[in-house]
């Protein structure tokens, strides 16, 4: 896959993980980055594209598709935490709109810009998704779920959208040095470096990158036998 020259789309990419995918696209030289975001004044550089988007409005993500008819590559990397349920007790709104956005959102955005990948050759498909994908947390049961199920739809992707020329590439990190880890004092990785994994996976047609020991870890843990609970 190349990056350079190519037009790329990342959902949410006014900061965080997303700001450094967009980073890295441009330094790589693509010829044009579109920043999806609810909020266009919210993109802080002045080099992309910034793009009204709501991953949670499906009319938002079909003008989106429409608007951005030239795209070569799409991160899905627009995500919430969704941790204010528990997992016995309280409210599941906060894990119903952790699976809306993180799930339904790179599902309803991979739905749309599937046909624009198509038409113009094939290109890649990076979903952002989690060493939680694969550990089950009683901390934040919803997010962690909604990871499992946007693990699920990356690999239905893969398989669906192969035929069609398009590279899918699934994104695993444990905790990345972030607003939304900034409630943990846990060892973290460095948003930066997860995105240049991840232009090395697409420069490389690698589906899959593992960010850091603590996802190397988890994907190597769900082919042991379950142990009881430590």
């Amino acid at each position: 896959m190349r990056v350079k020259g190519a037009v790329a789309l990342v959902t949410g990419g006014n900061r965080g993980i997303g700001r450094a995918f967009a980073r890295a696209l441009v330094d790589h030289g693509a010829a044009k980055v579109y920043v999806g975001v609810r909020d266009p004044t919210s993109v802080p550089d002045a080099d992309v594209v910034a793009l009204r988007l709501d991953v949670t409005d499906e009319e938002s993500v079909a003008a989106a598709a429409a608007s951005a008819g030239d795209v070569s590559i799409v991160v899905n990397n627009a995500g919430i935490g969704g941790t204010s349920t528990g997992l016995l007790e309280g409210s599941f709104d906060g894990a119903r709109q952790a699976m809306e956005v993180n799930f339904f959102g790179t599902w309803a955005v991979s739905r749309a810009f599937a046909p624009v990948l198509a038409r113009n050759g094939g290109g890649a498909l990076v979903n952002m998704l989690s060493a939680a994908s694969w550990i089950g947390q009683p901390d934040y049961p919803g997010y962690a779920a909604s990871k499992a199920a946007q693990w699920s739809l990356t690999d239905a992707l893969r398989k669906a959208l192969h035929r069609q020329g398009t590279l899918v590439v699934g994104v695993h990190a444990g905790f990345v040095d972030t607003d939304m880890s900034a409630w943990t004092d846990a060892p973290k990785i460095d948003a930066a470096t997860v995105a240049e994994q991840t232009i090395d996976a697409l420069l490389a047609d690698r589906y899959e990158v593992l960010a850091d020991a603590r996802s190397r870890q988890a994907k190597a843990a769900v082919a042991q036998p379950i142990s009881p609970p430590i």
